[in-house]
């Protein structure tokens, strides 16, 4: 009996013949392939979000390998000799002998922690083009809702991470969050003995924390991660506005090939830099802080970038004491409790609090520039003023002790300057984003600025103007402006040959005779 000889071209073909045959996957499976996504470096914002979270649960895997989440104290015999016969937990314990006696340990737990930190950073800058560019307008105010969401569970499962090896550091983190929970009015002592399992800082606190990290809260946000790209594959992806886009089309790359490629490379890039880092700069070296003890508090002991800000404001804010017949409130309660729900809050109203202002119940698919909507990027600088003055505070010991500053100075400073400043913020960008609306009609009305000079028999100099359009009779042309970019180099319009790009400097020489030719019809 003949052989049948094996067609490899085919074999594709024939799998994905059988697999439609049976699950019937062609019709959803080309709906995905067939999706378009636009091309702009902006939108992978949230691809480097997304990377970073898998880095976090392949590695995070490993870690919890090899950690015990134990508050059981033991006497530490391993290699690092200066904490040898030092009492400390075996949460402790088992972070050294991690990071000195595991191969590879060390670079994996950094990794863990650079992705984090990657990964909130990611979250915060993806938030800020979304907010800038009112991507969150209707219909995707939900997914708008589940990214702030997600950012808060990557806030309190970055804060639990860095609790977990139980070392000095993480201990003053502790003790605050108790203070803060502890501030709750009527429920405060109770909630902070069921999350303590009794007395600060009792023996539960660890193992509870190492299920909520690598179980409850992980899967939550997996559920959430699921929800928000499927809504973007549901509604069309937003888009920066441009020739041939419109509300109803997406100009970009299909899914497969191009797009699933570029993704495919830029996951790669990801890792390798978070690798990189994690191989090049130390982070959180708990052997330096030793052990916690809840007794021993010291200065320059700052958390995490994304908590800095809470503690900053804790820092700043005054310690008012509001009692009552029934409970007190002390001061740590406004700035870690309220504070903090109002910044929750706020963000997932904002896209209806604008709608109702604007009275805009259209759909939106492209992207505001920013300078078109002056008071909407007011208030985001505003806000990113508000946030950089409150991490400042968090480290105003550090800036004290540095710069020989009386720390009482640097906190009045934040006290005037998180009142003030940012509402200098509101105004300098308002008025920015004005002017650069003002100059774009300027260019859309006179052209572009060649740079040339010319003298008129009167003696007068002008400067040559570009136009984008045919002039009228003053050389002024009639262009609406409609949000787009506005060309404001010769190079954008054709007029200049586009020049060839070496590795630092250009192939070839520059030619004003040229170039002097070919702007030569310009009016001024």
């Amino acid at each position: 009996m003949k052989r049948r000889k094996f067609d490899a071209a085919a074999a594709p073909q024939k799998v994905g013949g059988a697999l439609d045959d049976r699950f019937k996957l062609a019709t959803p499976t080309r709906n995905v392939m067939n999706k378009v996504f636009p091309d702009h470096w902006s939108f992978l914002l949230g691809e480097i979000a997304l990377f970073s979270f898998i880095i976090l649960l392949l590695t995070g895997t490993f870690v919890a390998i090899f950690f015990e989440p134990s508050m059981a104290h033991v006497a530490y015999d391993g290699v690092y000799t200066p904490l040898r016969g030092v009492e400390m937990s075996k949460a402790y314990e088992s972070t050294l002998n991690l990071s000195f006696e595991v191969r590879g340990g060390l670079i994996m737990r950094q990794m863990h922690h650079w992705s984090a930190l990657l990964f909130v950073a990611a979250i915060i800058v993806h938030m800020c083009r979304v907010f800038f560019t009112g991507a969150f307008r209707k219909p995707r105010e939900l997914n708008w809702v589940i990214g702030v969401l997600l950012f808060w569970i990557a806030f309190i499962e970055g804060f639990i991470g860095y609790s977990l090896p139980d070392d000095a550091l993480s201990g003053t983190g502790l003790r605050i969050a108790e203070g803060m929970i502890q501030s709750v009015p009527l429920i405060g002592s109770w909630a902070s003995a069921a999350v303590f399992g009794g007395p600060f800082p009792g023996d539960q606190i660890i193992t509870r924390f190492y299920i909520a990290h690598v179980f409850i809260l992980p899967l939550i946000m997996l559920a959430l991660i699921a929800i928000h790209v499927g809504l973007v594959f549901a509604q069309k992806h937003t888009q920066w506005p441009g020739p041939g886009r419109t509300e109803h089309n997406v100009v970009g790359y299909r899914m497969f090939p191009n797009y699933a490629a570029k993704q495919g490379g830029f996951f790669m890039l990801v890792f390798a830099v978070t690798a990189l880092m994690s191989g090049i700069f130390q982070i959180n070296p708990v052997w330096l802080l030793g052990p916690y003890e809840a007794a021993v508090v010291s200065s320059g002991t700052q958390p995490d970038f994304y908590v800095m800000f809470m503690e900053g404001l804790i820092r700043v804010f005054p310690a008012w004491e509001f009692r009552t017949d029934f409970f007190v409130l002390p001061g740590i309660f406004w700035p870690g409790v309220a504070a903090m729900g109002v910044f929750m809050l706020l963000p997932m109203a904002y896209p209806w609090l604008e709608r109702w202002m604007k009275k805009d119940r259209a759909h939106h698919n492209l992207l505001d520039r920013p300078r078109d909507v002056p008071v909407r990027t007011g208030l985001g600088a505003m806000a990113a003023t508000f946030w950089v003055i409150g991490v400042v505070s968090g480290a105003n010991d550090v800036f004290a002790e540095r710069f020989d500053i009386s720390l009482n100075a640097m906190t009045w400073a934040g006290r005037i300057g998180i009142i003030v400043l940012p509402v200098a913020a509101y105004f300098i960008a308002h008025r920015i984003c004005l002017g650069l609306q003002q100059h774009d009609r300027e260019v859309l009305a006179h052209g572009i600025e060649t740079g040339i000079m010319m003298r008129d028999p009167d003696g007068r100099f002008y400067e040559l103007h570009q136009p984008l359009a045919e002039p009228d009779e003053h050389g002024h042309t009639d262009l609406e402006y409609n949000g787009w970019v506005v060309p404001k180099r010769m190079n954008r319009v054709g007029a200049l040959e586009a020049r060839p790009k070496g590795f630092f400097k250009s192939l070839e020489e520059d030619d004003d005779s040229d170039s002097s030719r070919q702007i030569g019809s310009g009016k001024k």
